[in-house]
């Protein structure tokens, strides 16, 4: 099982990462839901799966995560994001607890939880129609397992049930190019970075000692060969 953690206050140094923590997320109608205070990454990989959003308050849980695949960039806003949600459907997600991360049983358990909502939620704009339906099962694409813990997908034309009154729906720009090129740098930048920013991650380097120990034991059996 992958192995996630946050950035928390690890920074880049100036001119090494355009930092994608900041920035200023939007909704439907082009609704301010908070600003990304951290992602949520694999420490195997540097592979980026949740940015962790911050609302200022609005929500009583205080943060809220994204999937990195559902992010695109605003076409409003230069440097922000947006997302195919309202401040009612996050009210439904289970609340985002940051000590859950670093526990693989907890974390894992809160993805079931959190995927069970997001997909329960989701209804598709049919193409070339200004209305949302729900797609028929002949419609439904072959499911290829979960996109919460898998690697960044094309992000689809989605938006979830609930939404505002019709007649006051509002048009989401979305890229088939993902969360777009800031954030793709930015993850690589991670991933570039990875050891130095998991460093002090203790399974981190539990792991490498391990790692470390086995390559002793080869080099001696080849040496003693």
């Amino acid at each position: 099982m992958a192995h996630f953690g946050t950035l928390k206050s690890f920074r880049f140094s100036e001119g090494d990462a355009d930092d994608i923590r900041g920035a200023v997320l939007y909704g439907i109608n082009d609704e301010k839901l908070g600003k990304i205070d951290d992602v949520i990454f694999d420490h195997s990989t540097g592979d980026i799966h949740y940015a962790v959003v911050d609302t200022g308050g609005w929500l009583s849980s205080k943060k809220f995560v994204v999937p990195s695949e559902r992010l695109n960039p605003s076409g409003r806003h230069e440097g922000d994001y947006q997302v195919a949600l309202t401040k009612r459907q996050i009210e439904t997600f289970p609340a985002y607890d940051e000590k859950a991360v670093g526990s693989e049983e907890s974390w894992g358990d809160y993805e079931e939880a959190y995927s069970i909502v997001w997909e329960g939620n989701e209804v598709q704009h049919r193409a070339g129609s200004d209305h949302i339906v729900t797609p028929t099962d002949d419609e439904m694409p072959a499911d290829t397992g979960s996109s919460f813990a898998g690697t960044r997908q094309p992000v689809l034309d989605v938006t979830p049930e609930r939404l505002a009154p019709p007649g006051n729906q509002a048009e989401m720009a979305v890229s088939s190019t993902g969360a777009g090129q800031r954030w793709v740098s930015f993850e690589d930048r991670l991933r570039q970075r990875r050891r130095e920013v998991t460093s002090g991650c203790v399974t981190c380097n539990r792991t490498m000692g391990s790692e470390t120990a086995s390559d002793r034991e080869r080099d001696e059996q080849r040496k003693a060969s």
